[in-house]
């Protein structure tokens, strides 16, 4: 969600934090603000911006220790004045947060009575109760003053007579950059690689001061701690375009790589000696979580149930010892997904991870993880760590069952062939990308695959679409069919082939206009449907792993013709921290 980046050193810090800010626009923001000590004054300057990050170019201030970030509105709208970095009333402290102080009305209450608020935003307090706690030294300020705070953040601090930078976590990811006589932090590692591979990841309750030549961190209590140094295994061209137009269409071109890169992983040694398996994930994890459940049940027969974890913590799940807890998430860090594993682990639950970000807190706090290596992902609608969460499932199921998947060493190569269905996907496209509303249906294994269909084209296109088991259009959507709301129907020649069939009749008999995903040498299905996706043949339950390529392919292609801003759609973010 919002993204942070503080640099010391010894060069100018404005551009170096303009950059990182850059870095970080995947991440999904509605703001954005640089605020630096001036060499020349002493005084801390600020800059901030509506909008994109672009608009803080060119408004340079001198010096070399400085704090940037881009919000992603909660508390107040996308305006100036709730931009950070916030000031406390001297100006002479400055910081910036991600995460949400639950208890900031009452702490603005308090505070009210000696200092003046400029914003409407919960992170504004913490400028002022450091301020009020500052006594000389602004570790122990900070200290002081998060002790107060109820909610979640990281935070990062400056003050205009310190050569230092004072960071806190507690819910929210913060990390920080080793250079060579200078230092960095930042929310993400993406904002950090361009300076330095080597980086501390800090745990909930800890505190570090950067200065130019040293890094010290400390525990709750405020004692001195050693943290390890993690190197990072990527670098930049990961985070470039290669020529593409935008990161997502390339991220959909990577998923063959992915999906061989990912079939070449070790998998830890899990026993299979689960009473049931609980999946818990947001968002597109948790479609993949979904197929899992078909995945995991047919080849390995254990139980599993699939959970939102924004619900998971909230209805007192009956999980314990002996159960198996799945965390899925692209980040390591879903706010959501993180509280739920908590929760599973407080019950006695064994936990893994499927995380595609390395030393994330989700997969620092399992007891086990797997990581879907599908390298950094830019765009803010998932593809291609979708797909490795997808495969990673399959040789979950086939570690826990002793049996192997036939075809699943097969699909690099099919998959390849499938992402190069851009050009049929860009002609079904030019004839529905002026619609308003889209149904996708699909049954079993790839009933998924129809709610992950939906919301790549809601998600990026800005259209209404929704996706429904296809024997559940009886009983309610069917009501919205008409010649002007297409249906994609996610059609394999499969075990429930000739059901699926069946619905798209019901759907044609009512002037539906239908889209079909179908299995190459299916020409039955052009009775059906007005148009057809050919996907490679492969056994059935791999078929969500070709099937949705093509989705992908039409989301981005209509999108694209809607001019909309497929990498950062509005109002979403990459990463979601805070509940």
């Amino acid at each position: 969600m919002c993204g942070i980046i503080g640099y010391i050193g010894s060069k100018e810090a404005y551009n170096i934090l303009l950059q990182g800010l850059k870095r970080l626009e995947y991440r999904g923001y509605d703001s954005a603000g640089i605020g630096i000590t001036d060499s020349k004054t002493g005084k801390i300057v600020l800059n901030k911006a509506v909008g994109r990050v672009e608009k803080l170019k060119g408004k340079e201030i001198k010096g070399t220790i400085g704090l940037g970030h881009t919000r992603w509105a909660t508390h107040g709208k996308p305006t100036l004045e709730n931009a950070h970095p916030h000031l406390d009333c001297s100006g002479k402290i400055a910081i910036v947060h991600n995460g949400i102080i639950e208890n900031y009305l009452e702490l603005k209450d308090r505070l009210k009575k000696k200092h003046t608020f400029s914003s409407e935003t919960d992170s504004e307090v913490i400028a002022h109760l450091i301020s009020e706690n500052y006594k000389g030294d602004l570790r122990k300020a900070v200290m002081e003053s998060i002790n107060d705070l109820y909610g979640t953040y990281a935070l990062c601090i400056i003050h205009q007579d310190k050569k230092e930078i004072v960071v806190a976590r507690n819910g929210s990811p913060i990390v920080i950059g080793l250079g060579e006589k200078e230092n960095l932090v930042a929310s993400d590692v993406s904002a950090l690689v361009e300076h330095t591979k080597r980086v501390i990841y800090l745990d909930d309750l800890e505190m570090a001061v950067l200065k130019q030549d040293s890094v010290e961190i400390f525990d709750k209590d405020g004692k001195k701690i050693e943290k390890n140094i993690v190197t990072i295994d990527w670098d930049l061209t990961q985070a470039e375009k290669a020529g593409f137009k935008h990161f997502m269409v390339k991220e959909i071109h990577e998923q063959p790589d992915i999906i061989r890169n990912t079939l070449n992983l070790e998998m830890p040694k899990i026993k299979n000696d689960f009473k049931r398996i609980f999946i818990v994930a947001c968002g597109t994890a948790w479609h993949a979580g979904l197929v899992g459940k078909y995945i995991l049940e047919k080849h390995a027969r254990i139980p599993v149930t699939v959970d939102v974890a924004s619900e998971f913590r909230y209805m007192d799940p009956i999980i314990g010892k002996g159960d198996l807890f799945i965390a899925i998430s692209q980040s390591g860090e879903t706010a959501d997904t993180l509280a739920a594993l908590r929760l599973a682990k407080k019950k006695g639950a064994k936990t893994l991870g499927i995380i595609n970000v390395m030393n994330s807190t989700i997969a620092r706090e399992c007891d086990d993880v797997i990581y879907t290596r599908a390298g950094i992902e830019i765009g803010v609608a998932s593809t291609k760590a979708y797909i490795s969460q997808l495969i990673v499932l399959y040789m979950l199921a086939e570690s826990l069952s002793g049996k192997e998947i036939n075809g699943l060493k097969d699909l690099a190569a099919k998959a390849l062939k499938t992402v190069d269905l851009k050009v049929k996907a860009q002609e079904i496209a030019k004839k529905y990308f002026r619609v308003y509303n889209f149904l996708f249906i699909g049954r079993n294994i790839n009933y998924p695959t129809a709610l992950e269909g939906a919301l790549k084209l809601k998600e990026i296109s800005y259209i209404h679409a929704e996706g429904y088991s296809a024997g559940e259009m009886k009983h309610g959507p069917i009501a919205l069919v008409t010649d002007q709301v297409p249906t994609v129907a996610i059609a394999p020649k499969d075990s429930v082939y000739s059901k699926m069939v069946s619905n798209m009749q019901e759907i044609k008999a009512r002037n539906g206009r239908i889209i079909a995903i179908a299995t190459e040498g299916d020409k039955d299905i052009a009775r059906y449907a007005d148009d057809i996706i050919y996907i490679p043949k492969t056994e059935e339950i791999l078929t969500p792993v070709l099937a949705v390529i093509p989705l992908q392919l039409l989301a981005y292609s209509i999108a694209d013709m809607r001019d909309c801003d497929v990498d950062k759609p509005r109002n979403l973010a990459k990463s979601v921290t805070v509940e």
